[in-house]
């Protein structure tokens, strides 16, 4: 007993001494990623975490849902549809046609309204509050410098930056983009409580917008901008120009740093539902126009799903693009396989919300990707 005892005593003190350690190197947050992952019985972020942050709100002030189509629900899943949302945890498949609701299904306790993590859905969301940022005059052009935002930018490299460079993954900050080290930047960022701090410690050490690369420190720098170009929060400036306008309906919420420091999450982090989200894939389908009302200029729209950089395709400002069964798409996407998959030429839109995404099989996307739109297509030539 004595030994048994002395055993507990020492794993404590070890315990405790590495809870001090991770304070004195600023390695704090650790502790709360702890908290709101393993000891709620996850081993990584997941869809529901949203109560554990701080939030603010984004109201519905004006809902409207969707029309339902002539055909609603009338088609029956595949077996390939059914394999791979019992496989991955869908909780939300949803096909739009005509701006109309085809079919919808949802799993688990998860419903029509149920709010859960869009994760780097948001970037494409953010971006979105670029443009119009600049069709407000707020920001001049997509080649506005950041250094006029943040003048610590203002260096040999740094005042190259623009906002354009930080929306097409451009801008050759010293971010590290790993999801499995638990002292990489893109952990802090999610579970710090002053994000503006980790993002204003960054530096560039690549030549700006000359090549793509992902990171969602870009899209955060980003989001701190428009805050302070705005003079609004993220949230304020999202309900007023979009969820009011475009009729979504139900509240949202988008997650912050804290609510001391008040910032946004603005590479991730917006709790909604399917068809809200699915609201931003038939704003750009029809070139930033809202029910006859322009709410972003058609050509920021049309730069957007274009790739910028002819040596990566697969990437815009703030949308994913690929071409797949012979149609061009642009797409929204989040690391949990959250996705708004939108194919104008023919007007639908796809929307998968769930727990896991498939297996990486050409770069830059996963098996699943296709085999949502795939599926889709199988069931609409059915009817």
């Amino acid at each position: 007993m004595k030994f048994l005892k002395s055993v507990f005593k020492g794993i404590l003190l070890i315990l405790g001494l590495a809870i001090v350690l991770l304070y004195i190197f600023d390695y704090d947050y650790i502790l709360k990623g702890v908290r709101v992952v393993y000891l709620t019985g996850h081993t990584t972020a997941f869809i529901d975490d949203a109560k554990y942050f701080d939030n603010r709100l984004i109201e519905a002030e004006n809902p409207q849902d969707w029309p339902k189509h002539k055909l609603y629900n009338q088609a029956i899943p595949t077996t390939s549809l059914n394999e791979i949302n019992d496989r991955l945890g869908t909780i939300a498949y949803v096909i739009i046609k005509n701006d109309s609701i085809w079919y919808e299904d949802y799993a688990e306790s998860y419903s029509d309204t149920s709010k859960t993590n869009s994760f780097s859905m948001a970037k494409s969301i953010t971006v979105t509050l670029l443009g119009k940022a600049i069709r407000d005059g707020f920001i001049t052009s997509l080649d506005q410098p950041v250094a006029d935002f943040f003048p610590k930018f203002n260096t040999d490299l740094g005042k190259e930056i623009t906002v354009g460079d930080l929306a097409s993954m451009s801008s050759g900050l010293n971010w590290d983009e790993s999801y499995s080290s638990p002292f990489s930047l893109t952990a802090r960022s999610y579970y710090d409580t002053n994000i503006r701090d980790v993002i204003l410690g960054l530096n560039v050490v690549e030549n700006p917008g000359e090549s793509y690369k992902y990171l969602s420190g870009n899209t955060q720098l980003l989001g701190m901008v428009i805050e302070k170009a705005t003079n609004q929060t993220l949230t304020d400036y999202l309900q007023e120009s979009f969820w009011t306008p475009m009729e979504s309906f139900e509240d949202a919420t988008w997650q912050l740093d804290s609510e001391n420091s008040g910032m946004e999450k603005s590479y991730c982090c917006i709790a909604s539902n399917a068809k809200d989200f699915a609201r931003f894939g038939k704003l750009y389908k029809d070139k930033g126009a809202w029910n006859g009302e322009q709410l972003l200029d058609s050509s920021f729209v049309s730069t957007a799903i274009e790739p910028r950089f002819k040596d990566s395709p697969e990437y815009g400002y703030g949308f994913w693009l690929s071409n797949h069964l012979g149609k061009d798409i642009f797409a929204m996407r989040g690391i949990l396989g959250q996705y708004v998959i939108t194919i104008p030429e023919d007007n639908v839109i796809i929307v998968r919300l769930g727990h896991k995404r498939g297996q990486f099989v050409d770069k830059p996307f996963t098996q699943d990707f296709y085999t949502y739109i795939e599926e889709a297509y199988s069931m609409m030539a059915e009817h």
